[in-house]
């Protein structure tokens, strides 16, 4: 919503809605940037997935924990404990939240076949563990049959005891996880536990896997044609068209003059540029970013930019980028406000980080 204000006073005196907050856009110019240090997570090497940070895994749990299939008392073979809305552990390091994400969505999306697993290796008798921590073991036993039930590579980040015992128990108990799964494949005829899944999910994951990856720049650290020509000075090529991308590719979007298009898959060799690390290109699906730009275009003179709804702090940073990069000169006194009373304190946290 737009909101022109023309003759909006000078000082600060007035009354103030509690709902909305200042946000600060601008990071200390004088702070070191450093690129995200957990950008190998968006790549698998040739040998392989190394696994996660073990943060990752307790995020990941913490998600399934609260989004699992409830099963009823009577056909329940595994206990996860109660279902109830947790605090999420929180994570400072780029990529590390997304790929916990991913990794509890995949958990998720085959919870039959992992608790079948489970309970015909003799796993959830042989290895008893509290409710609570099944989760743990969840996600773990997926991201451990992903890896071809191999073990994971530490690289040095934090250690956590809980995460150790966890793996120590999956690692023991290998060879019998390895067969039941086998078992699995057989016994439905399956190449691939990808099978599993229902056709129209399968076609949705298809689909979500071709579509392009977007990321819009950011005008308050750089500019679009910077950005390009370090794009292609890290191996990148320009082409015409979305239609166009492939391999290490880009190219500007048709309806949005500061988003750029890659190829689907190519989130780990952009990690590998300083551009995301240093917040002057921000990986964000475009349609997060069309409202902004459609808010934006409408401001005049000193209009202000009321955000409300569900939004997050990229859609606010990607609001303020666009108006103080307003090219039209005439933008200068506009403010970003956001509602914030119906957030939750950790959505309210992440606003005044952006």
């Amino acid at each position: 919503m737009v909101r022109h204000n023309p003759r909006r006073p000078k000082t600060n005196a007035g009354t103030q809605m509690p709902t909305l907050k200042p946000l600060s856009l601008m990071d200390d110019p004088t702070a070191k940037q450093s690129p995200p240090p957990y950008a190998e997570l968006f790549t698998a090497p040739a040998s392989g997935q190394p696994g996660f940070p073990d943060r990752v895994y307790l995020l990941a749990a913490a998600i399934f924990q609260n989004n699992h299939q409830q099963k009823p008392a009577s056909h329940r073979l595994v206990n996860y404990g109660k279902q109830e809305g947790s605090a999420l552990p929180k994570v400072k390091e780029g990529g590390m939240d997304l790929a916990a994400y991913e990794l509890a969505f995949n958990t998720l999306k085959y919870q039959e076949l992992l608790e079948d697993i489970l309970i015909d290796s003799c796993f959830y008798l042989a290895q008893p563990m509290p409710d609570v921590q099944m989760s743990l073991v969840a996600v773990m036993l997926y991201d451990f049959q992903d890896r071809k039930f191999l073990p994971r590579e530490h690289r040095g980040e934090e250690l956590i005891q809980e995460v150790l015992d966890v793996e120590d128990c999956l690692h023991r108990f290998k060879t019998k996880l390895a067969a039941s799964l086998a078992r699995s494949r057989i016994k439905h005829d399956l190449l691939s536990i990808d099978c599993l899944l229902p056709e129209s999910l399968r076609r949705n994951q298809e689909r979500a896997g071709s579509l392009p990856l977007y990321a819009w720049v950011n005008p308050l650290k750089s500019s679009v044609d910077e950005v390009m020509e370090a794009l292609k000075r890290a191996g990148f090529t320009r082409a015409p068209s979305v239609e166009e991308l492939r391999g290490r590719s880009f190219c500007t979007d048709p309806h949005c003059g500061d988003v750029l298009a890659f190829p689907a898959g190519l989130r780990g060799d952009l990690y590998t540029t300083t551009l995301p690390g240093d917040h002057k290109l921000i990986i964000q699906e475009k349609l997060c970013g069309l409202g902004p730009h459609a808010a934006a275009h409408l401001l005049s003179g000193e209009g202000d930019l009321l955000l409300a709804g569900c939004f997050s702090g990229l859609s606010v940073a990607h609001a303020a980028g666009l108006v103080a990069g307003d090219d039209r000169g005439d933008a200068g006194g506009c403010r970003v406000l956001a509602c914030v009373g119906d957030s939750t304190t950790q959505q309210q946290e992440e606003l005044e980080g952006s």
